[in-house]
């Protein structure tokens, strides 16, 4: 079912193991994933993680930066029919939302996926718990100066789609003139 996207009903033909046996299986591969990778892969940054994330991007020029957010729509090729209009993405295709937070290395830290992709952004993060979290003051310790000025939260590098919230620093749009250096 994994590695062809196809229903649990189609892998008696193959593999010779009835639909509930299939699912039943994946649920229990899906379990021992989780166990295997949870302490390493799916958990929040701790202290030691915030301190050299803070520190990365303070030397390239991001200070208090705890990573980079965005969503992206995955095309769900084997979407069941009847829920292909709550999924339909701007394409008209249905889609699968994924929000992830990275760092300058690519390393996922935070995660949320499945999300019909009618969502935009904005109702993703709205419904994301990092981000319900961050809005009741539940951060990662974070300790930054800018431009002289004390902060004790980092943020989050966005596009302009994202509200103007104080730990969601937009990129800028469309930049002209000359270079501008606004976090040092």
């Amino acid at each position: 079912m994994l590695a062809y996207g196809c229903p649990a009903d189609a892998t008696d033909e193959y593999i010779r193991i009835g639909e509930s046996t299939t699912i039943e299986s994946l649920k229990i591969f899906c379990r021992a994933v989780v166990e295997e990778f949870i302490d390493e892969y799916l958990r929040s940054p701790n202290a030691t993680d915030v301190a050299r994330l803070l520190r990365i991007g303070k030397e390239r020029g991001f200070p208090g930066m705890l990573g980079s957010l965005d969503c992206m729509h995955w095309k769900w090729k084997n979407c069941p029919t009847a829920w292909a209009g709550q999924y339909a993405g701007r394409s008209g295709s249905p889609t699968i939302i994924l929000e992830a937070v990275a760092d300058y290395d690519l390393w996922i830290w935070h995660a949320y996926f499945g999300l019909p992709g009618t969502n935009n952004d904005i109702n993703v993060l709205e419904a994301s718990h990092l981000f319900a979290n961050l809005a009741q003051g539940i951060a990662p310790p974070a300790h930054y100066v800018i431009q002289g000025k004390e902060y004790n939260m980092g943020y989050y590098l966005a596009d302009g789609i994202y509200p103007k919230w104080s730990m969601l620093v937009q990129t800028i749009h469309d930049p002209r003139g000359r270079k501008k250096n606004y976090l040092q």
